[in-house]
């Protein structure tokens, strides 16, 4: 039970915070802070601080505008201190990240007397590596002779002149302390590509023998971690660190309170940082590439012992395996029938699906070959690496200085992580399913490679349930899980099933402030189109949609698929189509940028989305006063991961249809609605071109799950 001092802290903390600010309670809020208290305060520890008994994990969803960070900080951060525990707080957007770190945390010490201390950790990417910088400016050449080698692993990399530009511009800042080597904290964006030749992996960093290492953005970053109470990170980085073990980058989880916000991402995280995939052409050249690399490399430096011999054999077993490539190669464009279809942001990607997970047995054999042979490869680059460690520590000699084994280091670094990831890729591919449990997605995907295709092969656990109980409910101090949807169809089912929650976790939902049916209309009109019918529904949206939306000075008008989204747009009056901005043609923050634009000069505009604007994109006020959402969102229909879960719930004598299509359709047409109030304020419409949520017997609960809007049905 949550003890009297441990209440009032809290309850002290919140009313001081709505006093200083002065603010009214809300209910929602209220109910989240007592909940996530008393679940999450009083749980019971060992001599040594461990938790004791059953996993303490609660989920509660908040609607939007119920202050959910303020909520969960309060309850938690006195909880976390209390029981001498550091908190972790993971959002799945950059943006919510920096909003906490920047917005609300400071606001909360300012405003409610707790006393605590916050850090933001962020992945070795978003870093500066000192060494990269330094080499790429170094006089007469971009690089070593050595990295010049390893051309493809993106060591050596022709700087134009806009390129040097920035770079000089970094050094400028770094020297004059004006800029501390964090990508974010730069004061326009960075392209991809240009970061990509500045930054490092862990794989490439020396660590603690690089001459920057004192000077390092990332470990002065990391050092500051160790001394706060919260800590704000992103699920990946908590799923990473939890990957490892626990504990190697972010606090042990057994000393650790986390907070998952945005937390119906979460399992799908889980899926992607366990999924694996390949490519066989671009693989194929990649070893071709390493056999002549590494054979030059030893012309150039004969070295003796271990270390040469390790290197000797190297082009053999390269071109070794590069032979079962071209095997798997021949054998996956005889077996494959690509299909076209598109992914949830519309790119076409045409696949072949193993049905079940089950890969032919011919194809399993070749795969196991190409297992054993990264397998191989995987195992003499750890050597060689570890070789050069010794090097660099001065522990073994191989015929390298210390500092010719510091240029050597990342570039063997990159060559064992490849190694690494198709190791994975074939042993995960290659496995047999245990019975019992939901089989791995295997499938293949054609892509471009240059002038030629290229096939992709791809493994994927279709469930996160069995890793996420493994290693973080059964693990952590205790856990809450929060977003605006964690339930579809009004129950927590769905996620319980994906997130493997514990069958003590608590769940809740607490209310949104906002008053729905006094802010706004769902409507239902009746096209005379089936949704089913594309053309049909196509050709009745292009009529209807200027009349429906006359009036709104911000219109987002939402899609399941790009193509039907392209051609409603061609489809359109050549006048009307210039108020629309539609996705794809420019980045998704200058498309809402221009979109603001036009509406703060008066003029309407409307936006054209796919799933990525149905989800995480605000719009307040006047920017959008109507949302249009052309179908009920289904799942793409041919996504290998959903597809393989609906195999898997058939084969049990499931309802795939009842049990994963409908609730996952209503958490999305949720979410897709929640981007029209976004204030206390707002006020417009949401209408569903799509009657099935009248028609069909799934329809109702459907229309049920939505919030509470007034309702028109045609």
């Amino acid at each position: 039970m949550l003890s009297t001092e441990l209440k009032s802290q809290i309850q002290g903390a919140y009313s001081r915070f709505l006093e200083a600010k002065g603010l009214k309670a809300r209910y929602g809020q209220r109910l989240m802070i007592a909940e996530v208290a008393k679940a999450l305060g009083a749980i019971p520890m060992d001599e040594e601080g461990h938790r004791e008994g059953e996993p303490a994990v609660v989920a509660v969803e908040a609607g939007t505008g119920t202050g959910k960070t303020v909520a969960y900080s309060l309850a938690t951060i006195p909880v976390a201190k209390a029981a001498g525990k550091r908190l972790v707080i993971a959002t799945a957007t950059v943006a919510l990240q920096e909003q906490i770190v920047h917005k609300d945390l400071p606001d909360l010490m300012r405003n409610s007397g707790l006393n605590f201390s916050f850090a933001l950790a962020k992945g070795r990417g978003r870093y500066l590596c000192l060494s990269k910088l330094d080499m790429l400016l170094q006089e007469g050449q971009a690089q070593s002779a050595t990295a010049q080698l390893f051309a493809d692993e993106g060591f050596h990399i022709d700087v134009d002149e806009k390129g040097q530009k920035l770079l000089n511009q970094m050094i400028e800042r770094l020297a004059g302390n004006r800029w501390d080597g964090d990508r974010d904290a730069w004061p326009e964006a960075i392209e991809d590509q240009d970061w990509a030749r500045v930054t490092t992996d862990h794989s490439q960093c020396t660590k603690r023998h690089c001459p920057n290492f004192q000077q390092c953005a990332f470990y002065k970053a990391r050092e500051g971690m160790t001394k706060v109470d919260v800590i704000v990170t992103n699920h990946d980085m908590v799923l990473a660190d939890l990957a490892l073990g626990g504990g190697a980058v972010l606090p042990d989880p057994r000393d650790t309170l986390y907070v998952f916000d945005e937390g119906h991402h979460l399992p799908d995280k889980a899926i992607g940082h366990f999924a694996h995939y390949t490519r066989l052409r671009s693989t194929a050249d990649w070893l071709e590439q390493v056999a002549k690399n590494l054979t030059k490399l030893l012309a150039q430096n004969p070295l003796p012992g271990d270390f040469g011999r390790l290197i000797e054999g190297v082009p053999v077993l390269a071109r070794e395996i590069r032979t079962h490539q071209q095997f798997m190669f021949n054998a996956c464009e005889e077996i494959a029938d690509f299909r076209a279809g598109e992914d949830m942001e519309g790119r076409d990607r045409p696949r072949h699906r193993f049905e079940a997970g089950v890969v032919p047995e011919h194809l399993r054999e070749l795969g196991i070959e190409l297992k054993k042979g990264f397998s191989r490869l995987h195992d003499v680059f750890t050597r060689l690496t570890e070789l050069l460690k010794e090097a660099m520590d001065g522990e073994a000699s191989i015929g390298l200085a210390s500092h010719q084994a510091e240029e050597w280091y990342p570039l063997f670094g990159s060559l064992l992580v490849r190694a690494q990831g198709n190791w994975e890729l074939w042993t995960a591919f290659t496995t047999e399913d245990p019975e019992d449990s939901p089989p791995m997605a295997r499938w293949l995907t054609l892509a471009e490679s240059g002038a030629l295709h290229d096939i992709e092969v791809n493994a994927s656990p279709i469930l996160a349930a069995e890793t996420l109980r493994r290693n973080l409910w059964n693990v952590a101090y205790g856990a809450l899980v929060t977003s605006a949807t964690l339930t579809a169809l009004g129950k927590f089912d769905r996620f319980r099933m994906r997130a493997g929650l514990p069958r003590a976790a608590v769940t809740a939902v607490v209310p949104s402030p906002f008053q729905h049916a006094d802010a706004g209309l769902l409507r239902v009109p009746d096209l005379k189109a089936d949704p089913r019918d594309a053309a049909a529904h196509t050709a009745a949206i292009v009529r209807d949609l200027p009349g429906l939306v006359e009036g709104a000075r911000g219109t987002l008008v939402l899609f399941a698929s790009r193509r039907q989204m392209q051609d409603v747009f061609d489809g359109l009056d050549r006048d009307w189509r210039k108020r629309v901005l539609i996705q794809g043609n420019l980045s998704k923050q200058e498309t809402l940028n221009k979109h603001k634009a036009r509406v703060d000069d008066g003029e309407s505009s409307v936006l054209f989305g796919l799933a990525s604007f149905a989800e995480g994109v605000d719009l307040p006020g006047a920017y959008c006063e109507h949302v249009v959402i052309a179908k009920i969102p289904f799942a793409v229909p041919d996504d290998p991961v959903e597809a393989a879960l609906s195999d898997w719930i058939e084969a049990r004598g499931g309802n795939p249809f009842m049990e994963i299509a409908v609730p996952d359709a209503s958490l999305r047409l949720v979410q897709a609605c929640g981007r029209l109030l976004r204030t206390e304020a707002d006020r417009g419409t949401i209408t569903l071109l799509d009657r099935r949520v009248v028609t069909q017997r799934y329809g109702r609960a459907i229309l049920d799950a939505l919030p509470p809007f007034r309702r028109e049905i045609a």
